[in-house]
């Protein structure tokens, strides 16, 4: 069951290099983000295997305290002790076997940081080296916590003064050095990857994805080269090309890969006709140790879809065309499962994973994707309706690889949206900057349209064969924003889903053996662990994220209602329950009376989508992640309207003031709209019981 090296280092966390290499010789550990420097994401513990796996019960839950938003961590389990993030940042270290809190360590985020987080106030996990544990905080700080007492060692700034970063990602460890990148490619920043040193906190390197001021001195060669593929005055905007998620690293070759995010805006006004951007949406290799280019591939040139390259990167052995191959694979946003070799970028096979129209394939010979001219909506100024949409065909939800079944398993989404220019488009200093406009892309409301949209809606657990560049198998689910994967040893895949459930499928064919209600939706990805001699499959739940929050009534499809954060794990014969669900009456729909004209109406629609919509959903509809605005009790009293809008009143549960952007005519617009949509639902409802 658990076999260890001759020589493991002593004390909490007590994590190095050597022990992280030789991971398979402790199966029983997590001990990094993706399990192994590969981030393969499979486990190679058999107790549960698919004979047994529907003897699966409840060990323990523990409940975290971070409200009823987005979690998307994937727990580490070092030598009995399993140390995970929630919402907010905040980081826990439980006992593995029972769920029991040793410490929980809160870095007090600001509530107004809220603002610039794109995509909910999330993170992914933490790096544990050396006795500590460390995770970067959503308003930009990476922080060294000891591992045996939960108190901070010490802290720094990645981030410029008052730039609008976050950080979302799990930092990485590699040779002493902690790699963290940061999110904000909406919020007109320039993206970039630094190391610090473990111990100290000081800073070994950065790596900038996009070139800054061309009347100033590059800070690399490889920017000055990239320069030469941008036009207009991008660095005003700041440029985008965040490295909000994937960073891996191959100690064989010495080589830290970046998935590289989007630009800022999306699409103009970058410059139409503007080149391919480099580096965005694209795969950097950089020299561990000091981040020097070494070599990249751009899947998306000239991005304007907000197609990120910031999807998981996986390394693993294949044999193609009868050759061995040491390669790096992909599943981004735009659709195409990549393939490239690892040690010089070469591109090795492009294909369809999920439903894409942007571009009919990838021409092997020059990498570049056969882009559709009707998909570049920046130059054209005529819409596309663009699929995937910017959620993608596959975000930065976890897909593992399984090097027994030799099979990738990725959460699909099938999700298009209309890329209409915003031809109005002026940089906010508050809220969203994308070029595109979101309030004529927002949901109509006929209600026939609304439902071939919804059915359209789709989302999958796929089998990819990557050597056959071919779906082995697929399984349909009810909601298109689904979890991570796990692949076992024991012919296993685990993933859990928006609508309630932790599932186990047969790793080789799809079956579904098994599955456990959750009382949350699943973002986060599985993880497997052993202790006691038990082999634990543990899974962090609650519901939210970019999709969670922005898609309105497009999120609804097949959502569990309820949302109770969690950390839940599994063993064979677990006779733990969750509490039963308490009984809550339906939300009365009570809105003021819809009196504004439709021209106010209309105004208020335009300003909701330009600063709301991100956070609380299309066409004022909310999942349940934050306030349904159209049932708030706000909506009566005016001067809770405007103490909430404009002064920020709830400012420490993330919602900022817009004084500085918004008028208190802009906020009576508004509320304007919001009344009328509650009252548009309330009538629906209505006729709906007739």
């Amino acid at each position: 069951m658990h076999t260890s090296p001759a020589a493991v280092p002593k004390g909490p966390a007590a994590v190095d290099g050597a022990r992280i290499v030789a991971a398979d010789r402790e199966p029983g550990n997590w001990m990094s983000y993706g399990r192994t420097y590969s981030e393969q994401r499979f486990s190679p513990l058999t107790q549960i295997d698919a004979n047994d796996a529907k003897r699966l019960g409840l060990a323990w839950s523990f409940e975290l305290d971070t409200a009823h938003r987005g979690q998307e961590s994937t727990p580490l389990v070092v030598d009995g002790v399993m140390y995970v993030t929630g919402a907010w940042s905040k980081v826990y270290a439980l006992d593995a076997q029972t769920g029991a809190l040793k410490w929980r360590f809160d870095p007090k985020v600001p509530g107004r940081v809220a603002v610039n987080a794109c995509c909910d106030v999330v993170n992914r996990g933490v790096a544990v080296w050396k006795g500590r544990v460390y995770v970067g905080t959503l308003d930009g700080r990476l922080v060294a916590i000891d591992a045996a007492t939960g108190k901070p060692d010490w802290e720094v700034m990645t981030v410029p003064p008052g730039g609008r970063y976050t950080i979302t990602g799990a930092p990485r460890i590699v040779k002493g050095m902690v790699l963290i990148g940061n999110g904000g490619g909406e919020m007109g920043i320039r993206g970039y990857v630094t190391a610090y040193d473990a111990n100290s906190g000081k800073k070994r390197w950065r790596f900038y994805t996009v070139p800054g001021d061309p009347s100033k001195p590059f800070e690399s060669p490889a920017l000055a080269r990239a320069a030469k593929t941008w036009t207009g005055n991008w660095w005003k905007y700041g440029g985008g090309g965040p490295v909000w998620d994937s960073i891996v690293y191959d100690p064989k070759l010495n080589l830290v890969y970046i998935g590289v995010g989007n630009g800022s805006p999306w699409s103009h006004p970058r410059g139409k006709k503007s080149g391919d951007q480099l580096y965005l949406s694209s795969i950097v290799a950089l020299n561990a140790d000091s981040g020097a280019y070494v070599w990249h591939y751009q899947e998306t040139p000239g991005d304007e879809w907000d197609y990120d390259a910031c999807s998981p990167l996986v390394l693993a052995d294949l044999k193609i065309g009868g050759k061995a191959r040491a390669v790096i694979m992909q599943a981004p946003k735009n659709g195409f499962f990549y393939v490239l070799d690892r040690k010089t970028g070469k591109l090795l096979s492009a294909d369809a994973f999920g439903a894409t129209n942007w571009a009919k394939g990838v021409d092997l010979k020059t990498g570049r994707p056969q882009v559709v001219p009707a998909a570049r909506y920046g130059e054209s100024g005529k819409p596309f309706v663009a699929l995937p949409g910017p959620g993608g065909a596959h975000s930065w939800q976890p897909m593992a690889y399984s090097p027994v079944t030799k099979l990738v398993y990725i959460p699909v989404m099938t999700a298009s949206f209309p890329m209409i220019p915003d031809e109005q488009f002026k940089h906010r200093a508050i809220g969203w900057n994308t070029g595109v406009d979101f309030n004529a892309g927002s949901l109509p409301q006929d209600p026939k349209i609304q439902a071939q949209i919804l059915q359209s809606l789709k989302g999958y657990l796929e089998a990819w064969d990557p050597v056959a560049r071919k779906v082995a198998w697929r399984v349909e689910l009810p909601h298109p924003w689904n979890g991570g994967t796990l692949a076992t040893a024991g012919n296993l895949v685990f993933q859990g889903n928006a609508n309630g459930q932790l599932v186990a499928y047969r790793a080789d064919t799809g079956e579904r053996l098994w599955s456990a209600d959750t009382q949350a939706g699943v973002l986060a990805a599985p993880m497997s662990f052993a202790v006691g001699g038990e082999q634990y499959v543990a899974v962090e739940v609650g519901w939210g994220g970019a999709f969670g929050l922005a898609a309105g009534e497009l999120a609804l499809k097949s959502h569990i209602a309820s949302n109770i954060p969690r950390v839940l794990a599994f063993k064979l014969g677990g006779t733990a329950a969750l509490a039963p669900l308490p009984a809550t009456a339906a939300p009365l729909l009570d809105p003021p009376a819809d009196s504004a004209s439709e021209a106010v109406v209309t105004k208020g629609k335009l300003l909701y989508h330009g600063y709301c919509s991100s956070c609380h959903g299309d066409s004022a509809t909310s999942t349940g992640v934050l306030p349904d605005l159209r049932y708030s009790p706000i909506l009566n009293v005016k001067t809770l309207w405007y103490r909430t809008v404009l002064d920020g009143a709830r400012i420490n549960n993330g919602m900022v003031g817009f004084k500085s952007a918004l008028s208190t005519a802009d906020a009576d617009d508004i509320r304007a709209y919001v009344i009328h949509q509650a009252n548009q639902g309330k009538n629906a409802a209505a006729a709906a019981k007739h």
